[in-house]
């Protein structure tokens, strides 16, 4: 599609003298009122090159330009040249586009070529899967669509936490109070009380603590008994995740954990050694990072144990020299903030030029009403029981509604589950926010129920229109019939939708995504509010379908890079 901001660019250059193209383009703004056009000049910068007041120079160009064809009218007030773009020209353009590209409207080439990693939801083994780890999940995968559909080869990892003390504990607790057959029966909640009960115990009794590292220390060193237990709980805990998963719709093209890593971190630490970046303190191994303002990193305890920045490197390294990524994203928590920043530094100074394409995508935190979350004390939301009260409630609001629903579980399944994510991602990620049943199940208002109801709203109306006028429309239609107020709005809105997509990849930020449909089906709805789209008129219907089906592709689009579907009937 053409890009309007460089056709106007093209039309201003022969009148401005000394801007290039380039600098015209990024200086054309979009008026937030569209009664001061569909885009402006500001003539500020030009005052001093011409010599003249700005307010004359946007004069001289309005008049200029004010005959030519892609405008419907150009004005000047003040120092700004508004222009109108043709109504007729801009519906046929853009409508076109949408209709013949339909699943692919958005999608570029952009990123051709180039290996874009992202590592996210990452819950740890023998631990639930909780509210606290939907953010991390719908925002990575999120972030791993945008990029598929921008055309990089996106590669999507589940980082498991599945090495650490932790599993000294697991291990001690099971074989003090465990049952083998409880766990089968229900693994990560069954876990999670030996965990708090381990936890409970060791206050009154600290040799647990000791007994707990003895056993994770048999761990790393191969154990028989030990690495069984420990595989044990992997598969049973990746059971229960996938269980979820499936429900969300998401997957991994690689599990490879914390435990993966575990013999490919000698290596560095002899690396750094050897380049006298790390230093001994008291038997540990540390890196001073006081000259970036990052404090001390700790890479190996006095007892040669290794941490998570030591695996953070490894694991950099080696997809580095794996998959020779062009990004490498870590959609992880803002507590982790300092340190990605101390592992990417240390990773530059170990002299590997592509440090900085490590890039962490942070978000904010969720607590709950009463307070934070707590594996140690088993204060958790599990996000299983969350997806399935949505799509129960959801499912009833159908019965009550007695909507005619072909399949009620899909679509009760759709809506509800949709309803969670698209709440997760309606937010700037950064921001934390208090979990309640209340909001996540509430459909009311700019909802992702709303935006799906939007969209069977439109494959309703295209339903009833028949094949042969959908036919018609693709073959072409006269865009004198979608010039009015509504229309016109909506047009913009669906060809801004390429420009979203990209701008969300570029920030990590979904919720751009999230706002810019809405917008979509709010102008979709006003459309269907404001005009008869069915009309007996077969050139007027023709050209209506049209743009009703380039409003469906672009929120159906929008919804599969939320990662929901977008149900045709609701």
């Amino acid at each position: 599609m053409i890009s309007y901001k460089e056709k106007i660019a093209d039309i201003l250059a022969p009148q401005i003298e000394g801007l290039e193209k380039e600098e015209i383009m990024s200086m054309i703004e979009e008026p937030a009122d569209s009664k001061m056009g569909d885009y402006a000049f500001p003539c500020f910068k030009l005052a001093k090159v011409l010599r003249k007041a700005p307010p004359m120079i946007a004069k001289g160009i309005a008049e200029a330009i004010a005959d030519n064809e892609a405008f419907d009218k150009v004005e000047q007030v003040n120092a700004y040249v508004n222009m109108f773009v043709s109504k007729t020209e801009f519906a046929k353009e853009v409508v076109s586009e949408a209709v013949a590209k339909g699943d692919a409207y958005g999608r570029s080439e952009i990123g051709e070529g180039k290996k874009v990693i992202v590592e996210y939801s990452s819950p740890n083994i023998a631990k639930p899967f909780h509210i606290g780890h939907i953010r991390s999940t719908v925002i990575g995968n999120s972030i791993y669509k945008i990029y598929d559909f921008l055309g990089y080869d996106a590669m999507r990892i589940n980082h498991l936490g599945d090495y650490g003390t932790q599993f000294g504990k697991m291990i001690c607790a099971y074989r003090r109070w465990g049952n083998k057959e409880d766990v089968i029966k229900e693994p990560i909640k069954t876990l999670l009380s030996y965990y708090t009960k381990f936890h409970e115990e060791a206050e009154n009794d600290p040799s647990l603590e000791d007994e707990a590292r003895a056993i994770f220390t048999k761990l790393e060193h191969g154990e028989p008994e030990e690495v069984e237990l420990w595989q044990w709980f992997r598969d049973e805990s990746l059971k229960e995740f996938n269980r979820v998963y499936d429900m969300l719709g998401i997957t991994f093209d690689s599990y490879n954990g914390e435990s993966f890593y575990s013999d490919k971190m000698p290596r560095f630490v002899k690396e750094l050694a050897d380049k006298g970046i790390m230093e001994e303190d008291a038997g540990a191994n540390i890196v001073r990072l006081d000259d970036y303002n990052l404090g001390t990193a700790l890479i190996t305890k006095s007892d040669g144990s290794t941490l998570y920045i030591t695996r953070d490197i490894a694991a950099a390294v080696y997809r580095k020299e794996t998959y020779d990524f062009y990004k490498n994203i870590y959609v992880v928590a803002s507590q982790q903030n300092l340190h990605f920043q101390q592992w990417i530094q240390i990773i530059e100074l170990l002299g590997y030029d592509w440090a900085r394409n490590c890039v962490h995508v942070p978000f904010g935190l969720v607590s709950l009403e009463e307070g934070t979350m707590s594996t140690r004390h088993g204060r958790v939301v599990f996000l299983e029981d969350v997806l399935n009260r949505a799509v129960e409630q959801t499912k009833q609001i159908i019965i009550e509604k007695n909507v005619n629903t072909e399949n009620i579980d899909q679509t009760a399944k759709d809506v509800g589950i949709g309803a969670v994510v698209f709440n997760e991602l309606s937010n700037y990620r950064i921001k934390d926010y208090v979990f309640s049943w209340d909001k996540v199940l509430n459909f009311e208002g700019e909802t992702g129920p709303y935006v799906q109801y939007t969209h069977a709203r439109a494959c309703s109306i295209l339903r009833n229109a028949g094949e042969e006028v959908a036919a018609k429309a693709r073959e072409g239609f006269d865009p004198q019939y979608i010039t009015g107020e509504s229309a016109h709005k909506l047009i913009k809105l669906i060809y801004d939708l390429p420009d979203v997509i990209v701008e969300a990849g570029e920030k990590y930020e979904p919720s751009i995504v999230t706002r810019h449909i809405v917008d979509i089906a709010q102008g979709f709805n006003k459309f269907y509010h404001d005009e008869h789209i069915l009309v007996d008129n077969e050139d007027e219907k023709i050209a209506k379908v049209a743009l009703v089906m380039a409003a469906k592709a672009a929120i159906k689009n929008g919804l599969g890079l939320l990662g929901m579907n977008a149900p045709e009937k609701m």
